[in-house]
Parts: structure tokens; sequence; C-alpha cells
């Protein structure tokens, strides 16, 4: 297996950040992590940095204020891609994804993926403790993405993925200017017009008991109107547009 660098956007999750990455190094000693903190009042990035003095492989980067989790993803990917790791990833900070799963995500990109989603959608996958109005909106955001576009991928929404670096250099992750879940949609969809094999690992996802969920009707709306814009461009045999992140 290839080093790999799994980045985690953190935002208040002090409950749950030490449990998290305590389990994820422990996995394998080929494994490191990033935080990317957004000033957590609650002290968060604290004691990640109390944490990074006990094991060399866990790093953070401090920014100042909420700035998104579509630009921690961004500068997190990047940061890995640059530092060389084979391959980069991306999970919640708040226990929803086992980190006893990151194993199998790893093994699916070294037996020859491009991308592997822990997925919900797919044969084995399931979600514990959502109420069912969030379980229909997850899934009628799936179904309508693929309705759109055309991607076959049934949990394009997800969170809990790994990458070959080398398909992350060609997307160029710092051309994705989306936030929310539109960031993971249009990772997905470049992937995908880039012929990259896409394999999705089933996994249980586990409601937080921690904190409250960043989701708000932005990022709703936005996830909705990209997508039929990219629907648009995909049935004309275009690329989805770029844009240009700040």
């Amino acid at each position: 297996m290839d080093r790999a660098l799994v980045v985690v956007p953190t935002f208040n999750e002090r409950a749950t950040i030490e449990p998290l990455l305590r389990q994820v190094l422990a996995v394998d000693d080929r494994i490191s992590v990033l935080v990317v903190d957004d000033g957590s009042p609650d002290g968060t990035g604290a004691l990640v940095e109390r944490l990074r003095g006990e094991d060399e492989r866990l790093s953070i980067i401090h920014r100042s204020g909420k700035q998104g989790l579509g630009s921690a993803y961004r500068l997190g990917l990047h940061h890995g891609v640059e530092r060389g790791f084979g391959v980069v990833g991306e999970m919640d900070a708040d226990l929803s994804h086992d980190p006893m799963d990151v194993p199998r995500l790893l093994g699916a990109v070294a037996a020859g993926a491009d991308l592997a989603i822990g997925s919900r959608y797919v044969s084995g996958g399931r979600i514990v403790g959502w109420p069912p109005h969030r379980l229909a909106l997850s899934r009628g955001g799936n179904a309508y993405v693929r309705a759109a576009t055309g991607c076959p991928v049934r949990d394009a929404t997800a969170g809990f993925r790994m990458y070959a670096a080398d398909l992350v250099s060609d997307i160029d992750v710092r051309s994705i200017a989306s936030e929310g879940y539109s960031f993971q949609l249009e990772m997905v969809l470049r992937a995908w017009q880039l012929g990259a094999r896409i394999e999705e690992v089933p996994v249980t996802f586990t409601e937080r008991r921690h904190g409250s969920s960043k989701l708000g009707r932005g990022v709703v709306v936005e996830a909705v109107a990209r997508t039929a814009r990219w629907g648009w461009a995909v049935r004309r045999g275009r690329q989805i547009p770029r844009h240009v992140a700040s």
C-alpha cells in the first residue's frame, strides 16, 4: 500500500476528534492524518496540537473562522499530493465514518481503483440513526444526480473516500470551487468524465452523537443548481464547467 493521507475538516469537534485520530492512526503506520480546523471555538485545534506531539504522522492546518468544507478539502487534498502521498482521502470528524473501514477503501485503491467511495447505497451499505426525511433527502438527491448527469455512482455525495493521488492531480482539485455536497459531486463527476475507475465500498454510516450537522439549506440549493448545470453540459457531450476557486 502507498503512503496515505486522510484529510479531516473540523469545526467544534472536540468531543470526537481524539478517538477518531487515535483509531485511524492505529490502523496502519503508513497512514497519516491532516486536520484542517476552521478556528473551532471549542478548542478542537488546541487538542489536535497536543495529540500532534505524540505522533509525527498527525498534522494540522489552522484557519481563521469558517471557510467551508470545499476549501478545506481543496487545501488538504492538494497538500497531500504536493507532499508525495500516493493516496489522499477524506472522512468526517464526528465518527459517522468507522475508522475500521479505512483499510477497505485503501485496499480498493491498492487493487486498482482510482477512487474508492465509502457508499451507503450499494448492497451491504446502510445508515444508522437518520430520521426518514433525512434519508429521503439523501437518497433523492443521489437519484437526481444520476438522472441529471448519467453518472452511475450510487452515493456521489458521500464524504468518506480515497483517491489515487494521480487522479487528484488530473482533476486539478484547486479548480473546484464547489462547497459542501457540491464539492463531493463535482469531484465524482470530473473523475467519471476522465474515465477513472470508481469503486463503491459498502459502509455503515452512523449519525453523529455529539455536536451538530453542518448541513444547511444553502448547501442543498447549491447542489441542486450546480447538478442541473452539470447535467446540461454532460448531455451535450461537454466537460462540466470549471470554476476558479478563491
